[in-house]
C-alpha cells in the first residue's frame, strides 16, 4: 500500500534548509502509522545526493533509545549522510519489534522500509546507490533480513549482536554482491554465538555471505589492540576477501563479549572499548555502493609470480623495514587488509626505513607506486 505523509514530514520539507535537525515523523503504511526519528547533519544543504543509513532498534527497545546507544550523530556531522531510526510496532506479546520471519508477527516491515526510502526521497537529495542498515540485536535480524528482501535498494547491511532466521538465511534473495559486516559477542546470552534451534550461528551467515560474495573462505585474521583491558574483552577482526582482495564480508569477533554495542556510551556489563562499532559501520558501509565498491579496491595480497622491482626486510619484522630498490624520492602508503591508509611518507635512496614499532601484529600491504608488497608485523 502507498505511504501517506503526515503533517510532520510537511514540516520536515519546510526546515530541510535549516541547521542541524533532529526530526520526528510519521507515514502511514498498511494502514498503520509508522514513526521514525530522522537526524540530518548541519552540512546538509539539499544540493548535494547523500548516502542514508537506517538504524534499527533491538527487541523491546525503540527508536529513541536506539538514536543515544548506537549513535552516529557525530560521524554523520562529518561525513554528511543522514540517519533514519525507525520505530518498530507492537507484537502479539505487545513489545516492541521488528518482522524479520519468526514469532508470528504479520507487520509488514519490508515494505514499511521501502515506502520509507521512498518518502525520503521524496523530501530530500538521497543517493539512492547508498542506502544501507545497521541494528542493535532484532535490528541486526532486520538489516540482514532487508539485505535479502528489498536488495534492489540496500547496498550494504551490518548487524551489531544480531544474526539471521533459518527462514531467512536459507531463502535468501539477494541479487547482487551485498557486502556484510557482523559484530558480535561470544559470551552473548541474548543471541548465542553459536546459534540455537531459532536463530542461526555466526559462523552459518558468515559462510552464507562469503560463499555469496565469491570471497575466500579462509579469513584473514587480525588482533586488535586491547586498548580497553577493564572492558574483560578482546577483539579480533576476521576479513573475508573477494578476487580483487576486497573484504566484502567482516567480522568483528568479541572474545568474553556481551549482548551490547561496543563503544557505547551506555557501559553495560559485557561491553567492549577496543573498537567503537558505530564508527566501524559507517567506515565499512560507506566503501561501497548497490554497484560494488565505490573507487578502487586495494589489493591486499600480492601474486608471488608477479615481478617487482622493490623488496622489504626484514619480514616479518617487529620494529623497523627497510625498502630496498627505493632510487628518487617517493611516496609509499602503509594500508590494514581493509585498505585503509595507516601511514603515508616519502622514502628515499638514503630515507629507506619505516618504523613498524607502533602498529599491532599482522598483515599489512606496502604501496609504492603502482606496486604493493605484503609484509607482516610480528611482536
Amino acid at each position: 500500500m502507498k505511504a501517506i505523509l503526515t503533517l510532520s514530514c510537511v514540516f520536515a520539507i519546510i526546515s530541510s534548509t535549516l541547521a542541524q535537525q533532529t526530526i520526528n515523523a510519521s507515514i502511514t503504511h498498511d494502514n498503520i502509522q509508522r514513526d521514525y526519528i530522522l537526524y540530518v547533519p548541519a552540512s546538509y544543504d539539499g544540493t548535494t545526493d547523500v548516502p542514508v543509513l537506517f538504524n534499527f532498534h533491538g527487541y523491546t527497545s525503540n527508536a529513541s533509545q536506539q538514536l543515544v546507544y548506537g549513535d552516529f550523530r557525530p560521524i554523520a556531522d562529518t561525513a554528511g549522510f543522514l540517519i533514519v531510526h525507525p520505530q518498530g510496532t507492537l507484537d502479539n506479546t505487545g513489545t516492541t519489534h521488528f518482522n524479520v520471519g519468526f514469532g508470528g508477527s504479520s507487520t509488514d516491515d519490508v515494505g514499511f522500509t521501502s515506502a520509507l526510502i521512498d518518502t525520503l526521497i521524496s523530501l530530500y537529495a538521497i543517493d539512492e546507490n547508498r542506502v544501507y542498515s545497521t541494528g542493535m540485536s532484532n535490528g541486526g535480524y532486520m538489516s540482514f533480513h532487508l539485505a535479502c528482501n528489498l536488495s534492489d535498494r540496500i547496498a550494504a547491511v551490518t548487524s551489531v549482536t544480531g544474526a539471521m532466521v533459518p527462514a531467512t538465511l536459507n531463502n535468501c534473495g539477494a541479487t547482487h554482491s551485498t557486502p556484510i559486516l557482523q559484530i558480535h559477542g561470544t559470551n552473548d546470552a541474548t543471541v548465542p554465538y553459536n546459534g540455537d534451534t531459532w536463530t542461526s550461528s555466526i559462523s552459518d551467515i558468515l559462510n552464507h555471505w562469503t560463499t555469496f560474495n565469491n570471497c575466500n573462505t579462509t579469513p584473514v585474521i587480525e588482533q586488535v589492540p586491547n586498548i580497553s583491558t577493564n572492558d574483560g574483552s578482546t577483539v579480533e577482526r576476521y576479513s573475508y576477501l573477494d578476487q580483487n582482495g576486497c573484504d566484502l564480508v567482516v567480522h568483528y569477533k568479541i572474545t568474553n563479549g556481551g549482548h551490547t554495542w561496543p563503544g557505547s556510551i551506555v557501559n553495560l556489563t559485557g561491553t567492549n572499548y577496543d573498537i567503537d562499532a558505530s564508527a566501524e559501520v559507517w567506515n565499512f558501509v560507506s566503501r561501497f555502493d548497490i554497484n560494488g565498491v565505490i573507487g578502487n579496491c586495494q589489493t591486499l595480497y600480492v601474486d608471488e609470480n608477479t615481478s617487482s622491482s622493490f623488496s622489504v626486510i626484514p619480514n616479518p619484522s617487529d620494529h623497523t623495514v627497510t625498502v630496498k630498490g627505493i632510487t628518487q624520492k617517493t611516496d609509499v602508503q602503509l594500508l590494514d587488509t581493509s585498505g585503509k591508509v595507516l601511514l603515508q611518507k616519502e622514502l628515499s635512496a638514503s630515507n629507506n626505513e619505516i618504523d613498524v614499532t607502533n602498529f599491532p601484529s599482522g598483515n599489512y600491504v606496502l604501496v609504492i607506486g603502482e606496486q604493493s608488497l605484503q609484509i607482516t608485523i610480528q611482536h
